[in-house]
């Protein structure tokens, strides 16, 4: 199987390159996924109910994403990464702090976070566009979509 020709009408070249941006969302999403579900366990104070169940809306719907971005890159005849050494390498995104920060600090992190999350994906449409690769173009458009909007829900916390 390995030796067989991939014709999907995506040049070796681009199938790579592609999968290389997918694999640094793929990190992002899955540090953010991370961080997340630690700041789910681990938020206290005035704003404890209302942000432990905001996260865990966040953080399932992060884990749901990592699948999907998996397999795409799979679907471009390349190897998934995997591995939290893989992902520290590839994230644009620093991991959790070790010592639980408090509720606002959280928040900002995890602003900061889906901003960036949503950078690697926007970082796909050139290369997409140019290899004219929809299907990732799509899920891209997806994840900006979805990141943008966690951003700027987070974001509304902070505001006072």
């Amino acid at each position: 199987m390995t030796g067989m020709a991939i014709e999907i009408g995506i040049d070796d070249t681009k199938r790579k390159e592609i999968a290389e941006g997918l694999s640094r969302l793929l990190a992002d999403t899955y540090t953010l996924y991370l961080t997340t579900h630690n700041f789910h366990w681990n938020v206290t104070g005035r704003m404890f109910n209302s942000l432990h169940a905001m996260f865990m809306v966040q953080y399932t719907e992060l884990w749901n994403a990592v699948d999907p971005i998996a397999e795409r890159i799979r679907s471009l005849a390349e190897p998934a990464p995997g591995s939290y050494a893989q992902f520290a390498k590839l994230s644009s995104l620093a991991d959790a702090p070790e010592t639980p920060p408090r509720a606002e600090a959280m928040i900002q992190i995890l602003v900061d976070g889906h901003q960036a999350t949503a950078r690697s994906a926007r970082s796909l449409f050139p290369v997409a566009d140019e290899a004219g690769d929809q299907a990732t173009a799509d899920l891209a458009t997806q994840r900006v979509a979805v990141h943008e909007k966690a951003a700027w829900m987070l974001r509304a916390l902070l505001d006072e």
